[in-house]
Formats: structure tokens, C-alpha cells, sequence
């Protein structure tokens, strides 16, 4: 028997982004990215992510970066719901204000505000 000494099916391991969503009260997600032009590099984008944690906590995870490069990630944490759902809320729209479009979202019906 050879290390690992489990089946591969048991460790199976997810990316970031692959996350299912445990439930819409509980986690909200939306991807935004610019459009690509021609002949320039490849387009930017931004993952806002709000989850609640087991003791009943927020944080809200801003990602960003170029795709296919480096990406910068920031998690901000709140105690209350409505703190952090406002936070996501001025998150989303400023980047919204600076040209990104919204590609994905996924959680509580209201969390791409359109």
C-alpha cells in the first residue's frame, strides 16, 4: 500500500473558486471582470465573496488581479449581517462604477443588485 494510505475520492480537494455555496443565507458570491480589447493584455477581474462563519460572524473576501496571473486577496470580518451586506453592497457597485461587468453570481437573489 502506498502513501497516501485513503482513496483519492475521499481527499478530493476544490479550488477557491470551485466552492459550492452552502446556502444563500450563508454565502454570496459574485465575479466581475472588464472586457477584453484587442491586443492588449488579458482582462482584469474581481471575486467578492461574503460567508458566515460558525460563530455567527462575517468576512467579506475581495479578490482581484489579471486573469491567468497574480491575484491579490483581502478579507475584512464583521460581527453583523447587515455591516457586512453593506459592505459587499459598496464593494460590488464601485466596481461596477470603474467598468467591470458582472459574470457570475451566486447566493441571495438580491446580490448582483439588477
Amino acid at each position: 500500500m502506498s502513501w497516501p494510505f485513503w482513496p483519492e475520492a475521499a481527499v478530493r480537494q476544490t479550488a477557491y473558486n470551485d466552492r459550492p455555496c452552502a446556502s444563500p443565507d450563508r454565502s454570496m458570491r459574485i465575479y466581475l471582470q472588464t472586457m477584453p480589447e484587442a491586443g492588449t493584455e488579458a482582462p482584469r477581474y474581481v471575486q467578492i465573496t461574503l460567508e458566515q462563519d460558525l460563530l455567527g460572524g462575517w468576512t467579506l473576501y475581495r479578490e482581484s488581479g489579471v486573469q491567468g496571473g497574480k491575484a491579490m486577496l483581502k478579507r475584512e470580518v464583521y460581527v453583523d449581517r447587515d455591516a457586512a451586506l453593506a459592505a459587499f453592497t459598496k464593494a460590488r457597485d464601485a466596481q461596477i462604477k470603474k467598468g467591470f461587468k458582472l459574470m457570475f453570481s451566486q447566493g441571495q437573489e438580491s446580490a448582483h443588485g439588477r
